[in-house]
C-alpha cells in the first residue's frame, strides 16, 4: 500500500470542498431570505446575514466587535443596532428556526431535550443577572440563566427555543426592570415553567417526539411529569434517589425500587 505525503494535497479534495463551501453558502442565503420578512429594514437583514455568518465561524469569542472585524466591518456598530434597537421579532424567527429544523431533521424517534445553562457576567446590568448556581462552571457565579429546548434526532441535533430566566428580585425591582427595559407583562416564572411553554408552543407547532428528556431539576416537578402523561407523552428524566414514585398502584422511593 503506497501512503501519501502527509502535506499532499488531492484535487478531488479540494473541489469536494469548495462544493461544500458553495452549498453552505447558498443554504444560509436561503435561510436568512426566509427571515428576512422579520426585519423591517434591509440594513437589519443585511446584518442578520452577516452575524449568523459569524457565529458559523470559528473565532473563539463571539461579540459584536470579534464578529465586525471577522466580517471587514470598520466599527461593531450595525450588529450592536440589530441586537438592541433594530425593529424585528425575535419569536417570529425562532417559529421560522423551528419550521425549518423539522423540515430538515424531523425524525419519528426524535427527541425534546430541556436544559438550562449559565452565562457568566461581569456586571449588574445584564437582564436577570445575578449570583446564582450555574451549570456552566458547577459553582455559584455571577451570571443570567438561560432555559432551552432541543431537538434532537439521528440526523443532528440544535436548539429550538430559548427563555431567559428572571429571577424573583428581578420581577420585583421596578426600577431595575425600567433601566434593563424588562416589557411589564414579563413577570416571575421558575425554570420548571419556562420549560413547560416551550414544550407547549413545540406541540402547539406539530412537533412531535418519541421522548422528552430532561434532568432531576425538572423531573420533580410533579405538574411537569402529570402534564406530559396526560398528553401521553413519553418522557425520560432523571429522578433523585429519594423521589417517590408509583408501580403497581404503590409508591416507592426510587432507590428502594433500583434495588429490588
Amino acid at each position: 500500500m503506497k501512503l501519501s505525503p502527509p502535506n499532499t494535497i488531492h484535487p478531488v479534495s479540494l473541489e469536494t470542498e469548495h462544493q461544500t463551501i458553495i452549498g453552505w453558502s447558498q443554504e444560509l442565503d436561503r435561510f436568512t431570505a426566509r427571515i428576512g420578512v422579520r426585519f423591517a429594514r434591509s440594513e437589519a437583514r443585511e446584518n442578520a446575514k452577516g452575524y449568523l455568518q459569524g457565529l458559523l465561524g470559528t473565532l473563539n469569542r463571539k461579540n459584536c466587535w470579534q464578529l465586525s472585524e471577522a466580517m471587514g466591518a470598520a466599527t461593531p456598530y450595525g450588529f450592536q443596532h440589530l441586537v438592541g434597537r433594530a425593529k424585528w421579532d425575535a419569536d417570529l424567527v425562532r417559529d421560522d428556526l423551528r419550521a425549518y429544523v423539522l423540515e430538515h431533521l424531523s425524525d419519528p424517534k426524535g427527541v425534546l431535550i430541556l436544559d438550562d445553562t449559565g452565562f457568566v457576567k461581569g456586571g449588574q446590568q445584564s437582564v436577570g443577572v445575578q449570583r446564582q448556581y450555574t451549570g456552566t462552571t458547577g459553582q455559584i457565579e455571577n451570571c443570567q440563566i438561560g432555559v432551552f429546548l432541543m431537538y434532537a434526532s439521528r440526523q443532528s441535533a440544535t436548539f429550538i427555543d430559548r427563555e431567559l430566566y428572571l429571577p424573583n428580585v428581578w420581577a420585583k425591582d421596578e426600577e431595575r426592570r425600567t433601566q434593563a427595559q424588562v416589557p411589564s407583562d414579563v413577570a416571575f416564572a421558575t425554570k420548571v415553567q419556562l420549560g413547560l411553554r416551550m414544550l407547549e408552543r413545540a406541540f402547539e407547532a406539530g412537533v412531535s417526539v418519541e421522548w422528552v428528556t430532561a434532568d432531576e431539576l425538572y423531573a420533580i416537578d410533579h405538574g411537569l411529569r402529570r402534564w406530559l402523561e396526560e398528553r401521553h407523552q413519553a418522557y425520560v428524566f432523571a429522578i433523585p434517589r429519594h423521589e417517590r414514585v408509583r408501580v403497581d398502584r404503590l409508591q416507592c422511593r426510587v432507590d428502594e425500587l433500583a434495588a429490588s
